[in-house]
């Protein structure tokens, strides 16, 4: 598998070098959901990668998402044997996207990678992403050149990327999932993103910064089953379309206006059968016709202008706690 970097954006050369990113710390935020299976494997593969840049210093920031199986135990295994690792446990399951937004809160290296556990993302891939900032990248998304999915993950997967391309008010690079790494830098600005409905890539490509890509063939699951249903992959894409685009408040603005257009040909149609056709009326049809469209359309501009209202309210007010940790487990706190 030959994996190459995206020629589209350029790299600074003088932001940073090789030599100066030399003994840096690359934290590396993994969420764990029910990956009692297949944590060890990654955990091995995860290890092998790193250890062919030993110019490095790593820390695996381990993130318990309130795994119902064995995964916590096998986690806490992890850090008994490895000083690096530190994990963070749920006090119930939040979620991928918060799961993620915790490994961010307490990762500590210079630059951070976000990465799944189910080796869907080739642990060996992240070290091409380091390379990458070594020559002065500020993000480094990885991008999947092919994936093994089921035909309809694929078919749906590649219709919601462009469709959310072109309708969301940032550019979100298609094909692209939450395999990413930031500096730090970047990373602490993605802390200041407090909103409880997250769309973490998207929150990332609104961002700025100097961004590239490195492509890779995605692999199957390693063990277990998906953790993205579709119930969870159909709401994880209303939150990538409600929170970086106003088009479906647009839309039901646009819907407006047309019942409001359409109530007015149909009160002129009422009103005409009246007048030159009054024997095939039938008594207070006509009223009845001219009330219910004419408010029909209102209502709904009406909704469309408090929709727009209301989802700015809605980014504004949500200040609930995004997660709770039960505990962090550390090497000498096992």
């Amino acid at each position: 598998m030959a994996e190459t970097i995206s020629p589209a954006v350029p790299v600074p050369s003088h932001q940073r070098t090789e030599e100066a990113a030399t003994g840096s710390l690359i934290s590396y935020v993994l969420p764990v959901y029910n990956e009692q299976d297949g944590i060890r494997r990654f955990h091995h593969e995860l290890i092998a990668a790193t250890d062919t840049r030993p110019d490095f210093d790593y820390e695996f920031v381990y993130v318990n998402d309130g795994s119902a199986d064995d995964s916590l135990a096998v986690l806490r295994k992890l850090a008994e044997a490895d000083p690096r690792v530190r994990v963070l446990d749920f006090a119930r399951n939040f979620g991928h996207q918060i799961a993620i937004t915790a490994g961010l809160d307490h990762a500590e290296g210079d630059a951070v990678i976000v990465m799944d556990t189910d080796l869907q993302d080739p642990p060996k891939v992240s070290i091409e992403m380091i390379d990458a900032w070594a020559r002065g990248a500020e993000i480094v998304s990885a991008r999947r050149r092919t994936r093994r999915d089921t035909r309809f993950k694929r078919l749906t997967a590649h219709s919601y990327y462009r469709l959310l391309h072109n309708l969301a008010e940032v550019d979100i690079p298609v094909d692209t999932g939450d395999f990413r790494l930031l500096d730090r830098r970047a990373a602490e600005e993605l802390r200041g993103f407090r909103e409880r409905s997250r769309f973490i890539r998207g929150m990332v490509a609104s961002m700025g910064f100097q961004q590239t890509e490195v492509l890779f063939d995605r692999d199957e699951r390693a063990a277990g089953e998906t953790k993205y249903p579709l119930r969870k992959m159909v709401r994880l894409a209303a939150d990538g379309v409600t929170g970086f685009s106003t088009a479906p408040l647009k839309l039901i603005t646009r819907i407006g206006f047309l019942s409001l257009a359409l109530a007015v040909l149909g009160i002129l149609y009422a009103v005409a059968m009246r007048v030159f056709l009054p024997q095939v009326t039938v008594s207070g049809w006509t009223m009845i016709m001219v009330v219910m469209l004419f408010l029909g359309g209102v209502q709904m501009l009406s909704l469309g202008v408090i929709g727009s209202y209301v989802g700015r309210i809605y980014d504004e007010v949500r200040q609930r706690p995004l997660y709770i940790v039960r505990k962090v487990i550390r090497h000498d706190q096992s």
